[in-house]
């Protein structure tokens, strides 16, 4: 049950990244999240729209995984590993506070799916 709560909350945020990417990537609210200026965003549009694709095949991903139940326990651990790298390579070159939005709860998440949380 735990488990399932975190893989469902981290399929959540990475549906909410990939609005984010793919459609609001100029508006205000997210430059703010993301830290960017409005010429910034404009440059990187193209690019924002293609990495909130990955964050969003991520998300099905882990829908898929529940939707499997038990026997989607390899997808979830599949697709939460692919957070967790996604996680540490975003924190190693990007901020740290990836870390801890990304890393941090997919390992948790795997840690919950390994122990039939």
């Amino acid at each position: 049950m735990i488990a399932s709560v975190l893989v469902g909350l981290i399929a959540a945020l990475h549906g909410y990244i990939l609005v984010l990417e793919m459609f609001l990537w100029q508006a205000p609210r997210t430059r703010t999240v993301f830290g960017t200026s409005a010429e910034f965003a404009a440059a990187t549009k193209v690019l924002a729209g293609n990495q909130g694709l990955y964050n969003g095949f991520l998300a099905a991903g882990l829908v898929w995984a529940l939707w499997l139940g038990a026997e989607g326990r390899g997808v979830a651990l599949f697709f939460l590993g692919c957070v967790l790298i996604a996680g540490i390579y975003g924190a190693a070159t990007v901020s740290r506070r990836i870390l801890f939005v990304q890393a941090l709860p997919s390992a948790l998440a795997i840690g919950a799916v390994l122990l039939g949380a």
